[in-house]
């Protein structure tokens, strides 16, 4: 009984992967290429005009520091202070399902808390990355 349950134990998780895998390494593969969802009239909607925020208020008072960031879901972005003259937006939706309210972040890479998908803090990745200017305190976001 104590070897069946040992063989179980150790060769269903190799059989599920062979029955799985190719979906399973699809669906959950870190950097996926974003669709382009369609905006609608939804409170998910990305914003059209440039968007202005006083870091010096208290809701953005961790973008202060370098290294600081939120999740502003109001707006639907990613903040980042990646230095002392830049900041950088990124769209908060998640390119594998969408998800906007569970990230977090780890070193250079914001991570999904659905799925701990990971994407780059850089412009060049998969979440959509918008213009930002930083004037002392003043952030422009240009969508």
């Amino acid at each position: 009984m104590k070897n069946r349950r040992s063989f179980l134990k150790t060769a269903c998780k190799p059989l599920v992967l062979a029955a799985l895998s190719i979906p399973v390494l699809e669906a959950c593969s870190s950097e996926e290429t974003p669709n382009n969802p369609i905006i609608g009239s939804s409170s998910n909607e990305t914003p059209t005009e440039p968007l202005v925020i006083n870091i010096s208020d208290g809701n953005f008072a961790d973008l202060l520091s370098v290294g600081g960031w939120i999740n502003y879901t109001a707006k639907n972005i990613l903040l980042i202070r990646i230095s002392e003259a830049e900041v950088r937006a990124f769209d908060n939706s998640c390119p594998h399902q969408g998800n906007r309210d569970r990230w977090s972040l780890n070193g250079a890479k914001f991570e999904c808390g659905y799925h701990n998908n990971s994407y780059s803090t850089e412009c060049s990745g998969s979440l959509t990355c918008y213009t930002t200017t930083l004037e002392d305190t003043i952030l422009t976001v240009t969508f």
